[in-house]
């Protein structure tokens, strides 16, 4: 927020306007002051091209479905100018997605670029590339890798991907990935070549740590993402389907870390079936879609941008609740944020000494979910960190300089 000046009378030659001096000072610094909601850090998933080698039924980046669109790529000398004005709005957090990120021809710079400015870089790859570029791109500060994973058969899996031979670069990215102490978690869209009681042993049989799911998108997006296929008959899923899948998810996790949590799990649940939502999304307000062009969204299914990134100082915070799709990432992030927004929130409410307001927020009745999910997701988060360090620890004797 700008520091606003003190009126120009105060400091008129030969003015000893003391009191009014004190009282603009003191509106200055209260003007300066972030707000109690700055204190909580945001997230942004950044699409720094349009390009994808891949062929995967469900996408819309598929290679066979782009054959007329103009591939994209991201600027890096612009995104660099953008950098410091994302951090301004809290973005602590950024996850470089595609299409296919590693058909960037500058992708380790925007990885560098994206760790020096003082945020956590992850990236989601179909994992092709990995044995070319996980070793630059962790030198570079990437802190976090996803790959995606379409079955618990890697035949049918490379087969939906077009990628045939990908299940030996997946070994060896993921062997060099744990060998720089990334944590890699697989990323699985819910859709019928899953079967999910076979899904463990074959994460564990490539290395991964944790599994994140994703749901079906067949409508179109609202903003320049492709995640999506109207036509595909492997996420055609009905509601009693998805349910199901639901509830599988919440007993793999008794066999395998699933980073969803259930109280997320259960507000896609309450979506399905039509029943009111509990926790309003973070879309605009602690989590954002920024795309090739460098146009910054509510969330990748807003219909339009809130503008240019290089708008993004004036563009207002979005805090009209929202619950119009399902989309996982956005679910479970606005799950496990929800008490830290509601205390925000009522600890602003206190400072501007509206008492009622404050007892209002603190009641919002997604507050136990927001909590469990919290308690839920905290122990898996730090025997995941254990694990990381102690691959960085291994890989400094090592891979000397990769620590």
């Amino acid at each position: 927020m700008e520091t606003q000046s003190p009126p120009v009378s105060s400091f008129r030659l030969g003015e000893q306007n003391v009191g009014a001096s004190t009282q603009d000072n003191r509106e200055t610094t209260e003007a300066s002051r972030p707000s109690p909601g700055a204190w909580l850090p945001a997230i942004c998933d950044f699409s720094v091209t349009n390009a994808c080698n891949a062929a995967c039924d469900f996408c819309g980046f598929a290679r066979n479905k782009m054959l007329i669109e103009p591939r994209r790529y991201v600027d890096p000398d612009d995104f660099e100018l953008a950098l410091p004005i994302l951090y301004r709005r809290g973005i602590r957090s950024m996850t470089l997605q595609g299409g296919e990120p590693l058909m960037h021809p500058d992708i380790v710079e925007l990885v560098s670029l994206v760790a020096s400015a003082g945020m956590q870089c992850g990236l989601i790859t179909n994992g092709w590339f990995l044995p070319r570029y996980i070793s630059p791109l962790a030198d570079a500060g990437l802190r976090r890798l996803e790959v995606s994973i379409d079955s618990a058969d890697l035949v049918e899996h490379e087969k939906n991907r077009g990628l045939g031979g990908l299940t030996k670069r997946l070994v060896e990215g993921i062997r060099h990935a744990h060998a720089y102490g990334l944590p890699v978690v697989a990323s699985v869209t819910m859709n019928r070549l899953v079967r999910y009681d076979m899904l463990p042993e074959m994460l564990k049989s490539l290395g991964f740590d944790a599994v994140a799911f994703s749901y079906p998108r067949r409508e179109p997006l609202g903003s320049t993402s492709l995640a999506y296929d109207r036509l595909s008959h492997l996420i055609d899923l009905d509601r009693d389907e998805i349910l199901a899948a639901i509830g599988e998810i919440a007993r793999l996790k008794n066999r395998f870390p699933v980073l969803n949590p259930n109280a997320s799990l259960a507000e896609v649940a309450r979506y399905v079936r039509g029943e009111p939502q509990r926790v309003p999304c973070i879309g605009g307000y602690k989590y954002f879609y920024l795309d090739w062009n460098l146009n910054i969204w509510r969330c990748e299914a807003w219909d339009k941008p809130l503008g240019s990134v290089f708008e993004l100082d004036s563009i207002p915070e979005q805090r009209e609740p929202c619950n119009a799709c399902m989309m996982g990432r956005y679910r479970d992030a606005s799950v496990v944020m929800h008490a830290g927004v509601v205390a925000t929130d009522a600890l602003q409410s206190l400072m501007d000494g509206n008492v009622r307001a404050t007892v209002t927020h603190l009641f919002r009745r997604g507050i136990p979910l927001s909590l469990s999910a919290l308690a839920e997701q905290m122990p898996r988060m730090r025997r995941l960190t254990r694990k990381q360090r102690r691959r960085r620890a291994t890989a400094s004797t090592v891979l000397p300089g990769c620590a």
